[in-house]
């Protein structure tokens, strides 16, 4: 089966074309961060614009770069939620138009399914069940993978998401946009205990990262000089650490208390060299297989979202062309730690 999956939830627009759901045959992505770095994040109308002049060359592009034309496509998946709702909009209601016009099913696709799902793009693939961390701008979310479609919530953030906590430090700090991809750079070369953050909720599965925001602008504000440009290193990797330390840590606990000896690690932020070095190094003490897709896969993408619809298209699932954007898309609802 040639899916052709479509994403446009955020600041990215992008199509591709999968075979079988396993199989990448394009994957083209148009990126507004230029457009949004001046503003120190995204904004909604902008990107909602951007994506309707994207979103047609970006899909063309895909085609070409697979060899195929639409002829050859027979079904279509686009995320639906969660993310921006103008958007989503864009991405669906194009989906829509090439599904009625060829006569093809279409799906709405969970847009953190398809993080999770990324990892059967990669060359090695994890066998049901699995512990999947989802670390990405909005959300930071540990849970029981089943099997597609079926997931137990394990924790996930109750405040900041991780994501959003590498974005707002860099705000604090005049770093640049995006955050994450700044002070992964500049940790590099800093010492990851010059200054003491807090680690919260150690003895919870959830996850809080607001507090730790507020601990390094506290830090800034007591401080008697100003920061020189040769700490920047130095307190980046200190605050970078504290995020890497609770997001492994929660993670592997995960494992050890559900007996899972595989975890995957998807999501904009598992593009972070400092939390894929971490999980290979501690789950390989404790026995466990960890699983990170290739970088690209790992931030917003169109190809992850094929991979889910190709499951759901093979089972005969298709959406009506009423179907609607939505904002907020929870994985699942209820904990599964409860029953541990």
């Amino acid at each position: 089966m040639l899916v052709l999956g479509i994403e446009s939830s955020c600041d990215e627009t992008a199509a591709a074309v999968v075979h079988n759901g396993a199989s990448l045959l394009s994957n083209v992505i148009a990126s507004q961060i230029d457009v949004h770095s001046k503003y120190g994040g995204i904004v909604p109308e902008i990107a909602s614009r951007k994506h309707i002049e994207a979103i047609v060359p970006v899909i063309i592009q895909a085609l070409n770069d697979a060899g195929v034309s639409l002829g050859d496509i027979e079904g279509i998946a686009v995320t639906r939620g969660p993310g921006l709702v103008g958007s989503l909009l864009v991405g669906l209601s194009v989906a829509k138009s090439i599904a009625f016009a060829q006569g093809i099913p279409f799906v709405g696709v969970n847009h953190l399914e398809g993080h999770i799902a990324a990892i059967f793009l990669s060359e090695e693939k994890p066998d049901f069940p699995f512990i999947a961390l989802v670390v990405s701008g909005g959300h930071t979310i540990v849970c029981l993978v089943q099997n597609f479609g079926d997931f137990s919530i394990i924790g996930q953030t109750r405040d900041d998401a991780a994501g959003e906590a590498f974005d707002k430090a860099a705000k604090m700090l005049d770093l640049g946009y995006p955050g994450g991809v700044v002070i992964d750079k500049l940790a590099k070369s800093g010492d990851t205990a010059y200054v003491q953050f807090p680690r919260s909720m150690k003895d919870s599965m959830d996850f809080s990262f607001s507090g730790l925001k507020t601990s390094l602008l506290n830090y800034i504000k007591k401080r008697e000089d100003p920061i020189t440009e040769n700490e920047i290193p130095d307190i980046v990797a200190s605050y970078q650490e504290a995020i890497v330390d609770v997001l492994i840590e929660k993670t592997l606990r995960a494992a050890e208390n559900l007996s899972i000896k595989k975890v995957v690690v998807s999501g904009g932020v598992a593009a972070n060299s400092r939390l894929r070095d971490g999980f290979y190094e501690k789950a390989k003490n404790k026995g466990i297989e960890v699983f990170i897709p290739p970088i690209i896969m790992c931030t917003d993408n169109a190809a992850m979202i094929a991979v889910v619809g190709d499951n759901l298209l093979r089972k005969g699932e298709k959406d009506h062309f009423d179907l609607n954007a939505i904002s907020r898309w929870p994985l699942e609802s209820w904990s599964v730690m409860k029953q541990v």
